[in-house]
């Protein structure tokens, strides 16, 4: 099942990171090295104020370098197999027991998870009760005001 050291990304987040990386290390390297070299050129490097801005935008430059890389290499891309169960990639439209109002979600990998855009992850509590269940199955879940109990209208 889903290994949580593996980072389950959509084909579009894992280009938009590849994209990231690049310009980090071409253009932003870049830029921060010129900032050094005309900071350097300025003298008396221990109260130069942009010396120091340069370098800390170097260290956080390089720190992202590093997130960015070690993402990419527990990525596993999702394959969403237009299937009826419910997996990473799924869209899943849910209905709580005894209300009209549905909910659709899509199911993605922690890195990708985001509320207001209606994305969850496969791990959080919702998103892992979710997993592997099919149209029409009726699920229960653990919530602050205790467990809740909805029904799975679709999934796409």
């Amino acid at each position: 099942m889903a290994d949580e050291n593996t980072n389950y990304l959509s084909k579009e987040k894992f280009d938009e990171l590849i994209k990231e990386l690049e310009h980090l290390k071409t253009t932003r390297r870049r830029e921060i090295a010129e900032q050094l070299e005309y900071a350097r050129s300025l003298g008396d490097l221990s109260e130069n104020a942009e010396y120091e801005e340069a370098r800390n935008l170097q260290a956080a430059t390089e720190d992202r370098i590093r997130v960015i890389e070690g993402e990419l290499s527990r990525a596993r891309i999702i394959e969403h197999s237009k299937g009826s169960t419910v997996s990473l990639g799924s869209h899943v439209t849910i209905q709580k027991q005894g209300e009209k109002e549905e909910h659709t979600y899509e199911i993605v990998g922690s890195a990708e998870a985001n509320m207001q855009e209606h994305k969850i992850s496969h791990l959080s509590p919702l998103g892992s009760a979710l997993m592997e269940k099919k149209k029409g199955d009726v699920f229960t879940f653990d919530t602050p005001k205790g467990a809740q109990k909805y029904k799975i209208i679709n999934v796409k």
